[in-house]
């Protein structure tokens, strides 16, 4: 499944639509967002058959960064069926987010 941008118009319909979603809160300024990029393209080639991933810039779609108390990014947040379940904050390596988002799936 390819990496989806979400908004704040479509996020109810990406994250809620049942599943294993990965949010990624971003911005194109930040250092930490532009290396865990290459990370979520690997996870999205390994499992992206049962995870949806979804980038929300920050930037551009406030509202949603908000709902969720987003402060610093980035800032990932693993929702199964609708529902927060899980957060990591910061750059993360591949096996850290592995062992994360593996717990949802």
């Amino acid at each position: 499944m390819a990496i989806v941008n979400g908004t704040d118009q479509n996020f109810s319909q990406e994250v809620e639509q049942g599943g294993t979603v990965l949010v990624d809160f971003w911005a194109p300024w930040c250092g930490p967002c532009k290396m865990i990029a290459p990370v979520l393209e690997q996870i999205d080639g390994e499992v992206g058959s049962k995870l949806k991933i979804v980038k929300v810039n920050v930037d551009d779609n406030p509202d949603s960064a908000g709902r969720f108390g987003v402060m610093s990014i980035p800032t990932l947040i693993v929702f199964k069926d609708g529902q927060p379940v899980d957060k990591v904050i910061g750059f993360q390596p591949k096996e850290a987010l592995m062992a994360t988002v593996g717990k949802h799936l």
